[in-house]
């Protein structure tokens, strides 16, 4: 499991997590896209928002492996904002390769981008 170096572990000020210390030793947890309501609460989506300004600084919408960024937190952007890089794609791999699509995270995250992400 490849490890994000300068990726922040988690949201400043708060107890979500965006990355993982090890790999479970009975195999990567699968990533699912959740379904995102309109009234989640306002920390869940700065949490988000965080995690959107994270990827986009760290990896741009270049190919990233999963690695050690965490499953819960990507499955809230999975199948949206964050796709799948290969076919076939597995959800429960370590190595699986991800992609921010950056024309769906400008819009469900436009803070994510700065000022000028409007």
């Amino acid at each position: 499991m490849i490890k994000h170096r300068g990726f922040p572990g988690r949201l400043p000020s708060s107890d979500f997590q965006f990355t993982i210390r090890r790999a479970n030793p009975k195999g990567a947890t699968p990533l699912v896209a959740r379904e995102r309501y309109r009234d989640r609460r306002p920390p869940d989506r700065r949490a988000d928002t965080g995690f959107v300004a994270a990827l986009w600084a760290c990896f741009g919408n270049e190919p990233f492996e999963r690695g050690n960024l965490d499953a819960g937190r990507l499955s809230w952007l999975f199948g949206r904002e964050v796709l799948p890089a290969e076919d076939p794609f597995d959800p429960e791999s370590y190595e699986a390769l991800l992609v921010l699509d950056e024309a769906a995270a400008r819009r469900s995250f436009p803070d994510a981008f700065g000022p000028e992400g409007k």
